[in-house]
C-alpha cells in the first residue's frame, strides 16, 4: 500500500477519511495489516506529507493511532498528550495540519482505563501533572451518574469520565477555533469523537458527536455548541 500524495489526499472527503480509518482498525483487530514497503514511503514523503487525518489520542503506549487504524508514513497526524486534551498549541497544531497540510478528519480518541482520567478522578496534584489533570476535572465534575465511589476505584465511573472528556474535547475545538469552525460548516473537514478499548482493540465511533456535513448526516448541527 502507498502511502498518500497531494491529489489522492484532495480526492478525500471528511466522510471517506472516517471509513478509511474504521477499515484500518477492523484489519488491527483481525491481525491483517495492509502490505506497505516503509522504506519506499520514506522516500516517498521526501519531498512533502499529504496525511487524510489527525489523531489527536493520549500518550498511553498502548494507544498508538498508526497502530489502531493501520496507516503508514505520512497517513496522518498523530498529536499525544496525557488524557487527549487540547490546549492553544494543540489546536494551533490542528489548524496547520487541516488549513495548510490538507487534512480532511480530526478524531479525538480516548482509551479505556486512561491513567490520566484515574488521576483526576481521585484528583491528583504533583507538579506540572497538576495542571493538566485540571483540564479534565469538567468530565469528572460532568459526570452525575455516579453518586459513590467517585474515585478511580469505579470503573464505570472511569469510563463515563472518559467518554465525557472525549465529547467536551470535540466540543471545545470547534468553540475555540473559528479556523476549524468555519472548515466544518463549509464541508471541508469533519471532527468526531471516539473511544479505544485496550482490551478488544475496537475503537467505538461517536456519532453524538460527529460533525461531518454531508449527505450521510442529516443531524449535522453546529449552532447547538453556541448555546
Amino acid at each position: 500500500m502507498k502511502t498518500f500524495s497531494k491529489d489522492r489526499q484532495a480526492s478525500i472527503t471528511p466522510r471517506i477519511a472516517l471509513n478509511l480509518l474504521k477499515e484500518g482498525n477492523t484489519r488491527f483487530i483481525f491481525n491483517l495489516k495492509a502490505n506497505r514497503d516503509l522504506l519506499a514511503q520514506v522516500n516517498d514523503t521526501v519531498n512533502g506529507q499529504w496525511p487524510f487525518a489527525t489523531i489527536l489520542s493520549c500518550i498511553d503506549s498502548r494507544t498508538s493511532a498508526e497502530l489502531i487504524f493501520d496507516q503508514g508514513l505520512g497517513d496522518i497526524f498523530s498529536v499525544r498528550i496525557a488524557g487527549n486534551i487540547v490546549n492553544t498549541d494543540i489546536i494551533g497544531s490542528m489548524e496547520f495540519a487541516c488549513k495548510l497540510a490538507g487534512s480532511k478528519l480530526i478524531v479525538v480518541l480516548g482509551h479505556s482505563k486512561c491513567g490520566a482520567v484515574k488521576g483526576a478522578c481521585d484528583h491528583i496534584e504533583m507538579g506540572n501533572l497538576t495542571e493538566l489533570l485540571s483540564k479534565l476535572q469538567p468530565a469528572v465534575y460532568q459526570e452525575n451518574t455516579t453518586t459513590e465511589n467517585r474515585n478511580s476505584s469505579n470503573s464505570v465511573f472511569v469510563e463515563n469520565v472518559s467518554m465525557l472528556n472525549v465529547k467536551r474535547t470535540v466540543k471545545s475545538i470547534i468553540e475555540r477555533s473559528y479556523i476549524l469552525e468555519q472548515m466544518v460548516e463549509n464541508g471541508e473537514i469533519g471532527i468526531i469523537g471516539a473511544m479505544y478499548n485496550i482490551e478488544s482493540g475496537k475503537v467505538e465511533f461517536y456519532d453524538d458527536v460527529q460533525f461531518i456535513k454531508d449527505d450521510e448526516n442529516p443531524a449535522f448541527n453546529l449552532a447547538s455548541l453556541r448555546h
